[in-house]
């Protein structure tokens, strides 16, 4: 009867703490945009074209991925990819910088993948029971090396009537891994909050997304 009751608890424990490992991810981006219509600010249907700078022609790959993640975001908030009819340019930009010296713990199981992504690791959960009762614990795997990014993300929106900037927003997030293609559309949406007239000043955002 005690160890029925022992083996009961320990599995109770560990249904909480895997509840506890949940399977949502918080991106936190900070974002500052500047909005200044000539006119009044774009409806519902308007149409827009991809610019891209000189740096941005290679690799041609990636930037298209990341453009299709954006053309996603903006139709969020009404925006229609329509080159032949675009009223405004949309250039988005990228830059990644590597921070050293930032532990992460690898092993275990799950990750993430994107350009290149790196997996990362689990704490493990472990049960015993004997004559004497049961046990329930934790293990970690050990701290490795990985690479920790700062990303600067930048939408810049052009009236092609008069060649002006229009709206400008950017977006920044740090973390563990290359998995650019599962933060991105965070970070797109986090820049686009509140469009076309966010409000001043720098927010922080919170996006939820599967891990």
């Amino acid at each position: 009867m005690k160890r029925a009751f022992t083996t009961f608890f320990s599995l109770a424990i560990l249904t909480l703490f895997m509840a506890g490992c949940s399977s949502i991810r918080l991106v936190e981006t900070d974002v500052t945009a500047f909005p200044k219509w000539n006119t009044a600010p774009p409806g519902p249907g308007t149409a827009y074209r991809f610019e891209r700078l000189p740096s941005q022609q290679a690799p041609e790959a990636q930037q298209n991925a990341i453009e299709a993640l954006a053309t996603t975001a903006l139709a969020k908030v009404g925006m229609e990819l329509n080159p032949s009819l675009a009223r405004y340019s949309v250039q988005v930009v990228l830059n990644r910088q590597s921070v050293q010296g930032q532990p992460y713990y690898g092993g275990g199981y799950g990750g993430y993948g994107g350009f290149g992504g790196y997996g990362l690791g689990s704490p493990g959960v472990f049960l015993g029971a004997g004559n004497m009762g049961g046990s329930v614990g934790l293990s970690f795997p050990m701290q490795l090396s990985a690479p920790y990014l700062k990303r600067d993300l930048t939408i810049l929106m052009r009236e092609l009537r008069t060649t002006q900037v229009v709206f400008e927003s950017r977006a920044l997030h740090d973390g563990v891994g290359r998995d650019d293609l599962i933060v991105l559309p965070a970070m797109l949406d986090s820049a686009l909050r509140g469009f076309p007239e966010p409000p001043p000043g720098t927010r922080r955002i919170n996006v939820e997304i599967p891990r």
